[in-house]
């Protein structure tokens, strides 16, 4: 009996841990209490659509769809690079020792972030000469589709801060213009909600980005 009980310890023991992760978008996933960017990639955003042959797909949703696959459920690393404005930290992270941020882009899920890094452009060459995903068709990069919705909405936003800051059951969320529920969501200053000129100022007031999956 205590021969078994050793046993069963030492299974449990030599068992690798799955990791405490969640999505949040195509790039970014929260482990272990920590958020992390993906380094090197620019997925497209939780609302935005791509083109295809044949009209347009939800390429955001698929995007938050394809990482939540590969790392739900698995054990996932992060190696910190840096940090960016917005509390979260740049990192490359791998599940199952698999490169993340290499496969969403590999895939056509995500783009290389050449702005910042240069890491995966020969991923990005493969998935565009194959026609995957993103690359179906000639399709605006999140980083333009970011820009675009913030001019619309700063003109229509008291004193130009165009991100919402939410309260809801669910905490203190921030929903910047491109945001699905960007829409959708009222601001009422009574019950404490707010506008916020920049993300990384609505972080440090206390707000978060909303979770896409």
């Amino acid at each position: 009996m205590h021969f078994l009980y050793m046993a069963v310890l030492f299974l449990f023991l030599a068992s690798p841990a799955v990791s405490e992760v969640f999505v949040v978008d195509g790039d970014t996933l929260g482990l272990n209490g920590t958020r992390y960017r993906i380094d090197g990639i620019d997925a497209p955003e939780a609302g935005q659509k791509c083109n295809s042959n044949t009209g347009t797909w939800a390429c955001g949703k698929a995007a938050t769809e394809r990482i939540s696959s590969l790392v739900l459920g698995q054990t996932v690393t992060c190696q910190p690079v840096k940090q960016d404005g917005y509390g979260r930290t740049i990192a490359t992270c791998f599940a199952n020792g698999q490169d993340i941020g290499e496969m969403m882009v590999l895939q056509g899920m995500a783009w290389a972030f050449v702005r910042y890094s240069d890491v995966y452009v020969a991923q990005e060459l493969m998935a565009r000469n194959k026609k995957l995903g993103i690359w179906q068709a000639a399709t605006i990069p999140p980083w333009e589709y970011r820009s675009q919705k913030w001019s619309v909405a700063e003109q229509k936003s008291p004193d130009g801060c165009p991100i919402k800051g939410n309260i809801s059951k669910r905490g203190k969320i921030y929903h910047a213009p491109w945001s699905p529920w960007y829409s959708r969501t009222k601001i009422n200053t009574v019950k404490g909600e707010r506008w916020f000129c920049s993300e990384k100022e609505a972080v440090e007031a206390g707000w978060r980005a909303p979770r896409w999956r």
